[in-house]
């Protein structure tokens, strides 16, 4: 036995049976011990961004981590900004990045990097493995790491730690820390602070708290109490669709979202943070809120959200049969003809979601009216980008179909965003998922041409276009798809997007629609 297979071992004993991989020499003899553990399932990604993303869609879906599996420090690099949006997801995540044995690195080869250096800004625990005998203490401490509170987490894997001979071990479960008690002394100040700011309260929900059971004791709550309901701009995964309690979602727009929350007075955050502007803008604030709102927080990330939810509602005397306002039906609105747009879009993945589906949103401006129609759409899961490193969606559907094989799951991308990490398709259909990948082709970064406006820039010339817009040659989605053994065909019709959806979603299995927008 060797600290690789060691590694592998303890990894299995908690339940981490599904390895993401882009793996290279100093791997090998890792990869070999995977080869000795059927029950690992292993998934290659063809760059290691989609390993990554694969891994925090994964993680998001089953509230446990996966491990990847990286090759070096330029390795890791490249799948830094998808661990940087499931940072901010707090997604829980090994990482197991594989590095020179410890005798090589002062001779400096071409691969040598700070591997440290490199992992710690996107991670929230980092260790170097000492050695074989070291192995099982340091995965055992890593796989912890990864759930107390969740997030990422990177162990460094030394060559000569992997081939080492290593003593036998029978590892066992790790045992894991209760997340802290509700804390009273808050609930009783958020309590104290909604009584004295009637219909002037607000509360945003996320992690947990965006489950439908938390929902719904949230939504009495702001039934009850006249608390509006909120949801971050990005959102980790929220639970939607028809009966269950729909958060408005605060725009991205920094000015639509100060007139979102102009009104509130006390604003309660269950599991976020205080949502400020993404960038700076000349004139424009950094919070969104105003400056004499009252910023509470009833409890945070690695809390019990569901319990601070509910013993706030105890505090408030809401009763736990208080119906809470649940979205239903459809608006009334006519079905569109003609041109496709990206409404049109919208609405019919909207009406034709099937129940229990989980819906990867990376469409950026394309799809803003979809969330907003989803609360009357089947139940469903529902996650973005969390981090605003764009290249997340099509590696977020690939984790999600991975942890969860009976689900249909809608890959809404945007043209521009999904270039980053078309490889996943590949992985796609080596796995044979059960993925609809919907590509809103208007062959332009249409958010960039928004954010020109945003900064003052109001007219553009050749040099900026050339930066911003996706043609000349255009894209052609059909055949990157095809290329990648993904079927696909392209729709610029509601007429023939609807056909395209209805084929698509009848039956299990992958396809892409290019819908020309």
């Amino acid at each position: 036995m060797n600290g690789a297979d060691v590694l592998c071992d303890v990894l299995l004993a908690n339940d981490v049976n599904v390895c993401f991989a882009n793996p290279g020499t100093s791997e090998m003899h890792f990869v070999a011990a995977l080869d000795r553990k059927p029950s690992m399932r292993c998934v290659l990604g063809l760059f290691e961004g989609v390993v990554t993303g694969a891994a925090d869609g994964y993680a998001r879906m089953t509230d446990r981590p996966a491990a990847t599996l990286l090759h070096t420090g330029p390795g890791l690099a490249n799948g830094l900004a998808n661990m940087h949006n499931a940072r901010r997801a707090f997604s829980p995540m090994i990482n197991i990045v594989g590095d020179h044995a410890s005798y090589h690195l002062p001779l400096d080869a071409p691969l040598t990097s700070d591997i440290e250096g490199l992992a710690a800004p996107m991670s929230k625990w980092v260790r170097r493995i000492g050695g074989p005998a070291d192995v099982q203490p340091a995965t055992e401490a890593a796989f912890r790491a990864s759930l107390t509170p969740p997030g990422v987490t990177t162990l460094i894997l030394p060559a000569d730690a992997a081939w080492g001979d290593a003593d036998p071990v029978s590892p066992g479960k790790v045992e894991l820390a209760s997340p802290p008690a509700v804390d009273i002394d808050a609930v009783r100040a958020v309590a104290t602070a909604i009584r004295a700011a009637p219909g002037r309260a607000g509360m945003i929900v996320r992690g947990r708290a965006a489950r439908a059971d938390a929902l719904e004791i949230a939504g009495q709550i702001s039934a009850a109490c006249d608390v509006r309901l909120f949801s971050e701009v990005l959102i980790a995964r929220m639970q939607r669709g028809r009966g269950r309690v729909a958060p408005t979602r605060i725009p991205y727009p920094v000015d639509a979202a100060t007139a979102a929350l102009r009104d509130i007075d006390v604003l309660v955050l269950v599991g976020g943070k205080e949502p400020v502007a993404f960038f700076a803008y000349p004139g424009k604030p950094g919070r969104l809120v105003r400056d004499d709102c009252q910023v509470l927080t009833l409890a945070a990330h690695g809390q019990d959200l569901h319990a601070a939810l509910e013993a706030l509602g105890d505090e408030l005397g809401v009763r736990q049969s208080q119906p809470a306002l649940v979205a239903s039906a459809f608006p009334e609105e006519a079905t569109p003809t003609g041109s496709l747009t990206e409404d049109a879009i919208a609405l019919s993945v909207a009406k034709k979601l099937p129940g229990d589906a989980i819906v990867c949103d990376e469409a950026v401006t394309s799809a803003r009216r979809f969330f907003a129609m989803s609360a009357f759409a089947a139940p469903h899961d529902y996650m973005m980008g969390t981090g605003g490193s764009i290249g997340g969606g099509i590696p977020l559907a690939t984790g999600a179909a991975i942890a969860c094989p009976g689900r249909k799951v809608i890959n809404l991308e945007a043209d521009g965003s999904g270039m980053y990490t078309v490889q996943g398709l590949w992985t796609q259909a080596r796995e044979n998922l059960d993925v609809v990948t919907i590509v809103f082709s208007n062959r332009t970064y249409a958010i960039l041409h928004g954010e020109m406006r945003n900064v003052g820039v109001n007219a553009i010339g050749e040099n900026a276009r050339r930066m911003l817009d996706l043609d000349h040659p255009a894209l052609d989605w059909v055949s990157l798809a095809k290329g990648m053994g993904v079927e696909a065909a392209r729709a610029d019709t509601c007429e023939r997007f609807d056909a395209l959806l209805d084929a698509a979603l009848s039956r299990r299995g992958l396809f892409l629609i290019e819908a020309i927008i």
